[in-house]
């Protein structure tokens, strides 16, 4: 289906990315966002608090982070598209609510504009530090999709995207900005309604009585309804039958949990979504995501202006990690350089992938500013010898 035309605001835009994501999320059909005000993220939601009430949608500032990501969970079995919105601390607030919406297959998503860390840290300053916390924060088994946008303008075209794959996936979905995308003002072009494609939630066609709120279809994803439509639903974070009636045995843990974690693995191939350059020829390749990738780009540039045979891979979907791409890689080039705002964390997961079978580089930085190019341009030329 289409975007609601009343939430589009077609035409050429100069915005920064913090205001653009908030404009994908009115486009791809969010009427609901509940959020506490932090920086670098408080610029979404006060335009989302002036925008969504012209196009009949909510939003409520909470007393609180943890109140936040709870109220959106609510609001999306109300039936409506919701996110929340927060950076570091507030995240590591939401972490419970992060497992809730796992294990109640709760479509919804979190918006996280990173900073430096850990605690308060730098309030408006970058960093990519919470790349792991939000694979691996809340506690139990289960996978989530996280997008990590470089532009305004993806901050506008991922969100649609992050809407439509938490209602593909019944699952939450991390928009996992930095500082300085979400501050960085550049032009924005949105689209005609009719050329935005939208996913609707996955309405069941069964009657009440009929339906079962977690049994799963083929490609294991259960179908939805909202409170007040006349079905029986229990939603509950304990192990649950398919019913959504607790069912605290090791059998239906077993099965649950699987299911959670295989509806995202299994489907990790159909998620994949890189940008890769002169891969084709790489002895080294790049590999970054986020802020980090438009700085990493201009290193690769300059080495191939010095003949070194360098590519660059950048992560859009970061989580799931594009494990079979950069196996064939490795299998093939020489070395991995990777560049990140953090003192290594997406790196081990190259590290676990390549599995020894070429060097990978880390690029560590604390945070606070972005790397130097040539910063990355001395680690390349350090591998290339």
């Amino acid at each position: 289906m289409h975007a609601d035309p009343k939430g589009v605001l077609t035409g050429l835009h100069f915005i920064d990315g913090d205001h653009a994501a908030c404009e994908g999320a009115i486009a791809a059909g969010c009427r609901f966002a509940a959020g506490y005000p932090i920086t670098p993220s408080t610029e979404v939601v006060e335009r989302f608090a002036a925008r969504i009430p012209l196009v009949g949608g909510v939003f409520i500032q909470m007393e609180d982070e943890i109140a936040s990501s709870i109220a959106i969970l609510g609001a999306a079995w109300a039936g409506h598209k919701v996110m929340t919105v927060t950076s570091g601390p507030g995240l590591s607030l939401m972490m419970e609510h992060i497992g809730y919406a796992a294990m109640t297959e709760t479509p919804c998503v979190f918006v996280d504009v990173q900073r430096g860390g850990p605690s308060t840290g730098l309030p408006t300053l970058p960093a990519q530090a919470d790349m792991m916390q939000v694979r691996w924060g809340s506690h139990g088994d289960y996978n989530i999709i996280a997008l990590s946008p470089n532009s305004p303008q993806e901050c506008f075209d991922l969100m649609i995207k992050a809407f439509n794959l938490a209602e593909l996936y019944r699952t939450p979905v991390f928009f996992m900005m930095d500082e300085v995308v979400g501050h960085m003002t550049e032009r924005v072009a949105i689209p005609r309604p009719e050329d935005i494609e939208v996913v609707p939630r996955r309405w069941t066609s069964r009657k009440p009585g009929e339906y079962k709120a977690y049994e799963p279809g083929e490609d294991l994803v259960p179908e939805m309804v909202k409170a007040g439509d006349g079905y029986r639903v229990h939603v509950t974070g304990l192990t649950h039958d398919e019913r959504g009636y607790p069912a605290m045995n090791p059998q239906a843990q077993d099965k649950l949990v699987r299911r959670l974690v295989d509806k995202i693995r299994k489907n990790a191939h159909k998620l994949v979504d890189v940008r890769g350059e002169n891969l084709e020829d790489a002895d080294v390749v790049v590999i970054s995501y986020g802020i980090t990738s438009r700085i990493a780009a201009a290193a690769v540039e300059e080495a191939r202006a010095a003949g070194l045979k360098v590519g660059h891979l950048r992560l859009v979907i970061v989580w799931p990690f594009p494990e079979q791409l950069v196996a064939e890689l490795a299998s093939r080039v020489k070395a991995f350089v990777v560049p990140e705002l953090n003192l290594g964390q997406m790196v081990r997961e190259v590290e676990r992938v390549v599995a020894g079978r070429a060097q990978v580089v880390s690029v560590p930085h604390a945070g606070g500013t972005v790397h130097q190019v040539e910063d990355i341009l001395a680690k390349i030329l350090e591998v290339a010898k």
